[in-house]
Formats: C-alpha cells, sequence, structure tokens
C-alpha cells in the first residue's frame, strides 16, 4: 500500500513576502508614474525644482529595488540601524524603509 499523494501546488514558505512585494510593486509603480508626468511636463534646462523632484524619486526608486532584495535575501523587516524588527505599521506606511523610527532620526 502506498502512501503517496497527490501533487498539489507548492505553498509560499513565506506568505507575507508575497504581500511585502506587492506593496513594493505598487510604491515603484507609483513613484514611476510620477516620473513619467513630471517627463512630460517638459522641464526647463533651468528649473531645478523639478530636477530636486526628480532626484527624490529615483533615490526612493533605488530604494525599493534594495528592499526587493533584503526580502530575497531574508532581511526584509529588519533594521540597518540596530538589527532589531521595524515595526509593521511603519512598513505598511513605508514599505521600502530600511530604519526604525529612531535609528531614522539619527541618520
Amino acid at each position: 500500500m502506498s502512501l503517496d499523494l497527490p501533487r498539489t501546488e507548492p505553498r509560499t514558505v513565506h506568505p507575507a513576502a508575497d504581500e511585502v512585494r506587492q506593496r513594493l510593486e505598487h510604491a515603484r509603480t507609483t513613484r514611476l508614474a510620477q516620473l513619467k508626468a513630471l517627463d512630460e511636463t517638459g522641464q526647463n534646462p533651468g528649473d531645478h525644482l523639478m530636477s530636486n523632484q526628480k532626484d527624490a524619486i529615483k533615490r526612493v526608486l533605488k530604494e525599493i529595488d534594495e528592499a526587493f532584495a533584503r526580502v530575497t535575501d531574508g532581511t526584509y523587516g529588519t533594521c540597518l540601524g540596530c538589527s532589531k524588527s521595524v515595526p509593521p505599521e511603519r512598513l505598511e506606511i513605508l514599505p521600502h524603509t530600511r530604519y526604525c523610527v529612531a535609528c531614522q532620526s539619527r541618520a
């Protein structure tokens, strides 16, 4: 008598990771749309404000990519400053954050 069971779809090891990826993807999509809108306005070469806005959006996009890497390597949600867990509420609001509030205020 065999105990072979039918194979089912593999379960996600970290179901929360899927939710995190969705939040990060939403943040990325939003920033890319903002960047596109700024590009479509036809920037004046002397418009430093628009240039600063674009630079800020690009920095956030880089932080989002780094957060995706932390999800992959299993360090997402751990503060890079004190190595404690970043509160879930903070990650919900700012999914690409690298620091807890205390370490962010010191940075």
